[in-house]
C-alpha cells in the first residue's frame, strides 16, 4: 500500500510510539527533526496547563518540519481529562491524533475540522472495524510483542484480516526494531512501523537512567506479559515487576490482591525486540541506522 499524497513525507516510515513517562518534547521534537513522527500521550504532561505549554514549544521547534507530530489520547472513560485535552490538541492544531482505549468517534470530525489526522489503535479485528466505521484516517494494529499495552495476534495474520475491509493507511506495532522488519511489514501489507522500545533508550526520552540500563541488559526472555499493573495485558521488564512486588522471586506472578502495585509508574514497559537494544544514543542515530536498514532491504535494489 502507498500513504495518501497529502501524508507528510518521512525519512523511513516510522512512528514513534507514545510511551507513558518516556515521550516528552524532547523526543518528540528530536523525532519530527529526523523525518518520523514523533508521539506522545497527552497525560505525560501533569496538568492541562503544562499540556499546552509542550504543545507550544513542541510547535516553536519544530515549524520547518511541520506535519510531523503526534498526540496520543487515552479515551476510556477512567480518563478525567480527556475532554480537556482534546480541546487542547484541537486549539494547537495537532497535525496527528491518536486515539487509544476507546472509541474515537468524538474525536475525528473535531481533528478532521482543522485537517487533523487521527489514528486509533486497535488490537482486534472487531476494534479495527468500529474504529473504520468512525471515519479515521489510519489504523495502529497492536500486535504481540508491543511494549506498554500490547495485542495478541500475529502481525502478519492480523494485517492480512485488517486488509479485507480496509484499505486505508496501515501501522504496525509489535517488537519492531530494524529496517528490515519495516520492510517486510510493509510487504505483508502494512505501510507504517510503530516503533517504541528502542527510543526509550535514546538521550531525549524521559526514562530514568537505571530503566534504560535495564533495556540495554535486557532480552525477550527478559519481558513479561500482565494485566496486573495497568488492568489491561502489557509488556514490562520482569526486573521492574519484581522490584514493585508484583513478581515473586521464583518468577510467578504474585495473586491479584497480594501484590503491591502502589508504584506502579516504575514498572519499565518494553516490547519483544528489546535484546536489539544495545546502548543509549541520540534519536536521530537510530532513525538513520533504521533508514539505512531500511534502504538496503528494499528487494528492488537487490541483485539476484
Amino acid at each position: 500500500m502507498a500513504l495518501p499524497k497529502n501524508w507528510p513525507r518521512l525519512s523511513v516510515p516510522v512512528i514513534a510510539a507514545p510511551m507513558f513517562l518516556v515521550s516528552g518534547p524532547e523526543l518528540v521534537i528530536a523525532a519530527a527533526q529526523a523525518g518520523i513522527v514523533g508521539a506522545f500521550p497527552t497525560l505525560n504532561a501533569r496538568t492541562p496547563e503544562q499540556l499546552d505549554a509542550w504543545l507550544t514549544e513542541i510547535g516553536e521547534r519544530t515549524c520547518n518540519c511541520a506535519g510531523l507530530v503526534a498526540a496520543n489520547l487515552i479515551l476510556h472513560s477512567s480518563n478525567s481529562r480527556r475532554h480537556t485535552d482534546l480541546d487542547i490538541v484541537v486549539r494547537h492544531r495537532v497535525p496527528w491524533v491518536i486515539a487509544s482505549v476507546g472509541s474515537p468517534a468524538e474525536m475525528v470530525p473535531k481533528v478532521h475540522a482543522y485537517g487533523g489526522l487521527v489514528l486509533s489503535d486497535v488490537a482486534s479485528v472487531r476494534h479495527a472495524r468500529k474504529a473504520a466505521d468512525c471515519g479515521v484516517d489510519g489504523l495502529v494494529l497492536l500486535t504481540a510483542g508491543a511494549g506498554g499495552n500490547t495485542g495478541w495476534l500475529n502481525p502478519f495474520a492480523f494485517i492480512d484480516e485488517v486488509r479485507r475491509f480496509w484499505d486505508g493507511p496501515l501501522a504496525v506495532a509489535g517488537g519492531i526494531t530494524s529496517g528490515r522488519q519495516i520492510r517486510a511489514l510493509q510487504i505483508a501489507g502494512a505501510d507504517l512501523a510503530y516503533i517504541g522500545t528502542p527510543f526509550i533508550c535514546a538521550e531525549e526520552s524521559l526514562a530514568a537512567d537505571e530503566y534504560k540500563t535495564a533495556l540495554c541488559e535486557a532480552g525477550a526472555d527478559d519481558v513479561l506479559t500482565t494485566d496486573a499493573v495497568t488492568g489491561m495485558p502489557a509488556n514490562f521488564l520482569k526486573v521492574s515487576l519484581r522490584e514493585q512486588g508484583i513478581l515473586a522471586s521464583d518468577g510467578t506472578l504474585l495473586p491479584k490482591g497480594e501484590s503491591n502495585i502502589s508504584s506502579w509508574k516504575s514498572a519499565w514497559s518494553a516490547g519483544h525486540g528489546v535484546g536489539a537494544v544495545q546502548g543509549v544514543a541520540p534519536l536521530d542515530h537510530g532513525v538513520r541506522t533504521l533508514r539505512a536498514d531500511w534502504l538496503a532491504a528494499d528487494p528492488g535494489t537487490h541483485n539476484h
